[in-house]
């Protein structure tokens, strides 16, 4: 571009005013991850009625449906991502929007077994937010190169924190409308969102750049666009795919099993203001996990990345370890939960972050789908083996948190002393 006002008027001029402005995509963005937010942060709402209408089948097989569904929002994403990348935003994320509208609703309407919940919850649902969540923060990352943090911070806060405002009305919904009534009529309501939200989505065109782009100072950013082969062939990419793979196990252990740890620490029966514990808290941490994404995505735009995520992830370990010790008290369950989450949920907009500054932004909806899946593969060890090892411990959680601290220590580690100077070394031999 040959002045930065003509690189900035380029968006205008090729999608109009609304569609053509990056605030109003990140904010059709976010509000799109608000809606497929229920479909994983709302499961354990459903479990106890799942239990009853399943009365024989083991607590582990239907944390079964929680893992399938983390799996295929997970593993498909890279294709998701390929082609978001290769054909635009907009004819995937109508697809993804259709698949968590059936997803629920087709669950709620004609699930009569557990391997039904598989398909439709975990199969339909999984892939629909896959597709829509990579879709999502992909743009952002696009659009945002110079607060790339922030921005996926903000997309991310949209799928931890949109809960927040739907877990006790959904809550209420199973009360009255039971699990089935409840999952389908906000299915419905989801999934229309989404599809509106798909129509405004466009990634920004070629050439564009934000005015008065400077980059920050404390994150470095590749020259080149890594394909993802070419990104697979950088010993980085495994070691921070394996940190993600161990910060994620912690949180997503906590998300779908929230009413089983209650209950397996003595406090599921208590109540905050008339309202079940279990809801109240979740709701909470939803707050204080969208609000991670955000603080946490700002301040990795100002002191770096590795160094934001090296104390979160010591930060998740030192809380995770506490929620081990909190048994029979129910007021320190309300408080500490939602600090488990306020370090963890960064994970969401630090991993997308830096996935752009070290691999290049043209790739960044296959490549960061590449990454994502390490979420997939901690929800095995999160949901059903999680569920399971609990089982063997008369149904405590103490030992899987033990694990899961001894996992983000580990990572904040990594991040500090082996991924830091690795990806500073490779970038500034680029420079």
């Amino acid at each position: 571009m040959s002045s930065v006002s003509t690189a900035e008027d380029l968006a205008i001029t090729t999608y109009g005013p609304i569609v053509g402005n990056r605030w109003i995509q990140l904010a059709a963005g976010v509000a799109a991850m608000v809606v497929i937010s229920n479909f994983q942060y709302a499961f354990t709402l459903f479990t106890p009625g799942l239990r009853q209408t399943f009365p024989s089948v083991p607590y582990a097989d239907i944390a079964l449906i929680y893992t399938l569904f983390i799996l295929f929002e997970t593993w498909p994403v890279p294709v998701a991502g390929y082609f978001i990348d290769k054909f635009g935003i907009r004819n995937l994320m109508l697809v993804g929007s259709v698949l968590v509208f059936l997803g629920w609703v087709l669950a709620g309407m004609f699930a009569t077994s557990v391997f039904h919940l598989y398909i439709y919850y975990g199969v339909l649902a999984g892939t629909g937010c896959g597709i829509i969540y990579i879709a999502t923060v992909a743009n952002a990352v696009k659009w945002f190169p110079d607060k790339r943090g922030l921005a996926a911070g903000l997309t991310a806060a949209g799928f931890g924190g949109g809960s927040a405002l739907t877990l006790i009305p959904i809550s209420g919904s199973i009360s009255s409308m039971g699990w089935s009534g409840a999952m389908t009529a906000w299915g419905v309501g989801q999934g229309v969102v989404a599809i509106l939200m798909a129509l405004i989505l466009h990634h920004p065109p070629k050439g564009w750049l934000p005015k008065d782009w400077v980059q920050p100072k404390a994150v470095l950013q590749t020259r080149r666009e890594y394909t993802a082969t070419q990104m697979m062939s950088q010993k980085e990419f495994y070691i921070m795919y394996a940190m993600f793979l161990m910060v994620c196990t912690g949180g997503l252990m906590t998300t779908g099993n929230m009413s089983q740890i209650a209950k397996s620490l003595n406090v599921f029966d208590a109540k905050v203001m008339g309202i079940a514990i279990v809801p109240f808290v979740a709701t909470l941490a939803g707050v204080t996990n969208a609000f991670a994404r955000i603080m946490w995505g700002a301040v990795s735009d100002r002191f770096g990345r590795e160094y934001t995520m090296a104390f979160a992830f010591a930060l998740e370990g030192v809380l995770i370890f506490l929620m081990t010790q909190i048994s029979g008290n129910p007021i320190a369950f309300m408080i500490l939960m939602p600090f488990v989450f306020l370090a963890w949920g960064e994970i969401y907009a630090l991993f997308s972050a830096i996935t752009g500054d070290v691999f290049g932004p043209k790739n960044s909806s296959g490549n960061y789908g590449i990454m994502y899946t390490a979420k997939g593969l901690a929800s095995i060890m999160a949901g059903w083996g999680a569920a399971a090892v609990a089982a063997m411990y008369a149904g405590s959680f103490s030992v899987p948190y033990y694990i899961a601290a001894v996992f983000d220590i580990v990572a904040a580690v990594m991040a500090l002393f082996i991924l830091r100077p690795i990806i500073r070394k490779r970038i500034a031999g680029e420079a």
